[in-house]
């Protein structure tokens, strides 16, 4: 990755929005905002689910275009046509939401529709060696020549992340580019946009991991319901100011539900080992877990330590080699996916948009997908068992949406999580598993998930949510359960610290 050097007029703006509005029909997204984007500096955005975040940053991108309004770049007010002419202009975003070719290689993804090309024919062999040259700098042993779809979610956030930085971009905006990367990839990524940044590239960093943003920010700007309610220097910010501003109040993630009897165990795994993706290891092995009904049971561990694998195992979606899973005494190990959710057993998966979610549907066909059997008889739907299933599941989950005819797209990234949960829950399961449910929506909506969560184990339900933030581990949860590569390392009560599960975990704990 090469960059002019733009060391002149550090910190002058560079992309303004000017009184920019949004509305779709009845809603307006966004209300008068003025955001200002600093050549040579990271510009930080905060703001809950649905206050306008994504919506500002696909009209700076070209991707949309403002009902009212002006963008201002170097002085010149535009109207992008497209976000190719925003990327001609030298603007780039990295979505929150993945927008690769699963099919296609890693080389394909990061030069798809700017192919190199010598005598009228693509140069695959250039293509692959800057990639490669990428992944080095990004510090990921990748191969160019890798389908995307056999890469963990992490790489394929690191393949969307060296897309964007491929085009030497003037300013590069990255929607939640962390939310799916460990702890050290992190720490790779922030070299590279502090590499880009003296270098005079402008970025613009969204994230709902509120202390890791403090780390990286310049200057931060905070909207709230489609408006901008406060914006500073990071020296004028702490966790406080962004909580205060963007939700009104200091939220905490709530507590373990107390004031119940815990039942008898729900889900007992036994000596259970399962081999990974591509069957050159074992990523679970060996291990032994019980919950019972109403307990809730965290799942810490950093990338690899084989949370994923063992909560899609345990849910069907891939075999063990050996051992047992016993749900409520009966051996679930033949049983497809869909007998297990039948049985009262259910996963949300990590992957809201792959796993989660179909896209051609609405809000409400997503909610009521899994439940088609409640209001289905032979080739006959009930359109009013089905309505009623679905304005339950909104009013329950609390998911903000004009209502089920809604456009899954046409919601904010909790919201569309909250819609996978609400679907799961509307089977009436017994035992939820949860594959890091929090990706990518803000502290507000962590706390309502939680919540929920606590309300259901209070109800009998057993919970086991996995999680890659240790703050989340000290909310809900009685039990904490850290694994490391692909074996329990350790079991904590709720009284635990953030540095006894570091520790345990492997990770290396700040003095």
């Amino acid at each position: 990755m090469t960059a002019p050097s733009q060391e002149t007029g550090r910190g002058e703006v560079v992309l303004s929005a000017r009184n920019v509005g949004k509305s779709y029909g009845q809603i307006q997204a966004l209300k008068g905002v003025n955001f200002d984007i600093r050549r040579g500096q990271v510009t930080t955005l905060f703001g809950e689910n649905g206050a306008g975040k994504s919506t500002l940053m696909k009209i700076l991108s070209g991707v949309i275009s403002p009902s009212s309004g002006e963008i201002v770049l170097d002085g010149q007010t535009l109207r992008f046509a497209s976000a190719k002419e925003a990327t001609a202009r030298g603007i780039s975003i990295i979505h929150q939401e993945l927008s690769l070719a699963p099919n296609m290689s890693v080389r394909d993804n990061v030069f798809m529709g700017r192919e190199i090309t010598r005598g009228g024919a693509v140069d695959y062999a250039e293509e692959a060696r800057q990639t490669r040259a990428l992944m080095e700098e990004l510090e990921e042993d990748i191969d160019p020549a890798t389908p995307v779809e056999d890469l963990r979610l992490g790489q394929q956030q690191i393949v969307e992340i060296a897309r964007a930085l491929s085009v030497n971009s003037r300013i590069l905006i990255m929607d939640e580019p962390t939310s799916a990367l460990s702890a050290s990839e992190v720490e790779v990524l922030f070299k590279v946009i502090r590499d880009l940044t003296a270098r005079g590239v402008a970025i613009v960093y969204i994230s709902h991991h509120l202390e890791e943003a403090l780390t990286i920010t310049d200057h931060a700007v905070v909207l709230r319901d489609g408006a901008m309610t406060a914006s500073a220097p990071r020296e004028e910010i702490d966790l406080d100011w962004i909580v205060r501003n963007m939700v009104g109040e200091n939220f905490d993630l709530g507590s373990p539900p107390t004031g119940y009897e815990m039942g008898d165990a729900a889900l007992s795994l036994r000596g259970l080992s399962v081999p990974s993706a591509n069957g050159t290891r074992l990523a679970v092995e060996d291990l032994s877990l019980d919950l019972r009904a109403g307990e809730i049971v965290c799942i810490y561990g950093l990338m690899g330590a084989g949370r994923t694998e063992l909560l899609e195992c345990v849910a069907g979606r891939t075999a063990p080699q050996s051992g047992a899973i016993v749900f409520e005494g009966e051996d679930m190990r033949r049983l497809s996916i869909a007998e297990r959710i039948a049985r009262g057993l259910v996963l949300v998966p990590e992957d809201r948009q792959r796993d989660g979610l179909v896209q051609t549907m609405s809000v409400g066909q997503n909610l009521s997908l899994a439940s088609i059997g409640a209001f289905t008889r032979g080739l006959f739907t009930s359109r009013r068992t089905e309505r009623g299933l679905v304005d339950a599941s909104i009013r329950d989950v609390t998911i903000k949406t004009d209502g089920g005819g809604a456009a899954i797209g046409s919601l904010s990234g909790g919201n569309q999580q909250k819609v996978v949960i609400g679907k799961m829950l509307a089977t009436h399961p017994r035992v939820v598993l949860l594959d890091e449910p929090s990706r990518g929506i803000d502290i507000g909506a962590k706390a309502e998930v939680f919540r929920l969560l606590a309300e259901r184990a209070k109800a009998g339900i057993g919970v086991i949510y996995s999680t890659s933030e240790v703050g989340e581990c000290l909310s809900i949860a009685h039990r904490i359960v850290v694994m490391r590569r692909g074996r329990i390392a350790a079991e904590f009560g709720a009284d635990v610290t953030k540095e006894e599960i570091m520790a345990a975990s492997g990770e290396q704990v700040a003095a």
